[in-house]
C-alpha cells in the first residue's frame, strides 16, 4: 500500500476498530509526512540510506561570435527579357511561315510571309503618279530629289518675260507722261497692262509651288506603298526564340492579327519580391543566389534594378539579369536570397543547444553542477547552427543535447568531443537561410 494515505481512507480504519482522536492525529501526520517526502528531487525522496542519484553526463559547448552572411529571402519567377506579339501591320492572306514552337531565330531573320502581289501594284501606281509630277515640273521621270527653281520652269520664264516687257513699256509711259506727249488715259493702260503681267508671274510661281507639293505627296505616297510591301514580309525584332505561333498559311488575317510569339532568351529577367519590412536593405549590386524547382544546384548575379515604388501588394519588385543557360526557362518558380550584409558580427550556437518548449526557446548553462534554463531569442538559422540574438553572452558554456532536461537538475561534464558550429571556411563568414 501506498505511504501516502488520504485523511478519508484513515478515518474509515481507525474508525472502525474505535481508536481514539490522538491515534487519528498520529496516522494522519504520518501519512502527510509521507507523501512531502515522495516529491521528486525532495530530499526525503530516497528511503533511508539509499545513495543519491547520478548527475545527468552532458556534453558542452561555447558560445562563438562569428562573421555571417545577412540574406533577405524573396520569390519570384523567371521571365523573357523581352516578349513580343508579331502581328500584321497589313492585311492579306499568309503564304509562308518559316519557324515554329522553339524555333531560335537571329534579329532580322525573316518569320512570315504574306502575298505581296496586290501590294506590288500599289508600288508600281504609286511610282506611275510620282513621274506624272515630275514631268509636270518639267523634271526627268525618275530621280530622287523634286528640288527645283521655279524661275527654271516653262511657264514662270513666259510670265516674267511678259512681266519685263509690260515694266518696260510703264517705265517709257511715265517719261512720256511727264514731257506731256501721252494722256492720262494711255498711261493708265500701260500701269495696268504691267500690274496684270506682275500677278501672272506670282501666279505662274505659285502653281510651280503646288506641283513640286503634289511630286511631294506622290513620292511619299510611293514610300508609304513601298513600306506595305516590305510589311509583308516579317522579320525577328530581335534575338530569340519562338514560344508561339498563333496562325498557319493560306489564312487571311486583318491588321493587328497575331502570328508569333517570340521572346529574348539571353539574358532571362529574374523578378522577384521582397515585403515591405526587407525592402530598405536591398540595394542595387547586391548579390543574389536563386534556386528552381528539379535542379539542385544555386544559380548567382547581382540585383539590377528596383521598382521604384511598392506594387499593391506590398511589395518591392527586383529584377536581375540572368545569362543564357539551358536549364532554366521563362516561367520557371525561383526562391532566391539577397545578400543585404557581407559580413556581419553574431553569436552562434549549434541547433542541437536549443530546447524548445510551446514556442518558448531556451538553452542550458551550467552554475555549481547544477542546469540553469536561459531563455533567448534567435534569428538567423544555417545548417546546424542558430543565431543568438539576445539570452546568451559570447564564451557562455551551453548545454548540448538538452532533452528532457530540468532546471536545477545536477550535471556533469562528460567526454566527447563538441560538434562543428559551422562548415565555412577559415575566413568565410557563414552563411544564414534568411530571417
Amino acid at each position: 500500500m501506498r505511504p501516502c494515505l488520504t485523511y478519508a481512507w484513515l478515518r474509515r480504519r481507525t474508525g472502525r476498530v474505535g481508536a481514539p482522536g490522538w491515534l487519528l492525529a498520529a496516522g494522519l501526520a504520518a501519512a502527510l509526512a509521507g507523501c512531502n517526502d515522495n516529491r521528486e528531487g525532495a530530499p526525503g525522496a530516497r528511503g533511508a540510506g539509499q545513495p543519491a542519484p547520478p548527475p545527468r553526463q552532458v556534453r558542452t559547448t561555447r558560445v562563438l561570435e562569428k562573421r555571417i552572411e545577412r540574406t533577405v529571402i524573396a520569390l519570384g519567377s523567371l521571365a523573357a527579357f523581352e516578349q513580343a506579339t508579331l502581328s500584321a501591320k497589313v492585311p492579306g492572306r499568309v503564304r509562308e511561315i518559316h519557324v515554329d514552337i522553339g524555333s531560335r531565330a537571329r534579329r532580322g531573320d525573316v518569320l512570315a510571309a504574306m502575298e505581296p502581289v496586290d501590294y506590288e501594284l500599289k508600288v508600281q501606281q504609286a511610282a506611275a503618279a510620282l513621274a506624272q509630277a515630275r514631268a509636270a515640273l518639267g523634271l526627268p521621270l525618275a530621280g530622287e530629289s523634286d528640288r527645283i527653281d521655279p524661275e527654271s520652269i516653262t511657264a514662270v520664264k513666259e510670265a516674267r518675260a511678259v512681266l519685263d516687257e509690260a515694266s518696260a513699256a510703264h517705265e517709257r509711259a511715265r517719261s512720256l507722261l511727264k514731257e506731256k506727249l501721252i494722256s492720262d488715259s494711255q498711261f493708265d493702260t500701260a500701269r495696268s497692262a504691267y500690274l496684270v503681267a506682275l500677278n501672272r508671274h506670282q501666279d505662274a510661281i505659285e502653281t510651280t509651288r503646288q506641283k513640286q507639293a503634289v511630286a511631294a505627296q506622290r513620292r511619299a505616297e510611293l514610300a508609304i506603298a513601298r513600306q506595305q510591301l516590305a510589311d509583308t514580309t516579317l522579320t525577328a525584332p530581335f534575338d530569340g526564340g519562338v514560344q508561339a505561333r498563333q496562325t498557319s498559311v493560306g489564312e487571311y488575317l486583318a491588321v493587328g492579327a497575331p502570328i508569333l510569339t517570340l521572346v529574348r532568351l539571353d539574358p532571362l529577367r529574374l523578378r522577384v519580391e521582397v515585403s515591405e519590412r526587407d525592402a530598405p536593405q536591398v540595394r542595387v549590386g547586391q548579390a543574389l543566389r536563386f534556386r528552381v524547382e528539379g535542379e539542385a544546384v544555386a544559380f548567382s548575379n547581382r540585383v539590377c534594378r528596383l521598382s521604384p515604388a511598392l506594387n499593391d501588394n506590398r511589395m518591392l519588385v527586383v529584377e536581375a539579369d540572368i545569362p543564357h543557360d539551358e536549364r532554366l526557362h521563362p516561367g520557371y518558380f525561383a526562391r532566391a536570397e539577397i545578400v543585404t550584409t557581407p559580413d556581419s558580427p553574431a553569436l552562434i550556437i549549434p541547433t542541437n543547444a536549443v530546447a524548445t518548449f510551446s514556442g518558448i526557446e531556451k538553452a542550458f548553462t551550467i552554475r555549481d553542477g547544477k542546469a540553469v534554463e536561459r531563455r533567448i531569442a534567435t534569428r538567423d538559422h544555417g545548417a546546424d547552427w542558430v543565431e543568438v540574438r539576445s539570452g546568451l553572452a559570447a564564451g557562455e558554456e551551453i548545454i548540448l543535447d538538452p532533452g528532457n532536461l530540468q532546471n536545477g537538475h545536477r550535471v556533469a561534464v562528460g567526454p566527447g568531443p563538441a560538434p562543428k558550429v559551422a562548415r565555412s571556411d577559415p575566413g568565410t563568414p557563414d552563411r544564414a537561410d534568411g530571417q
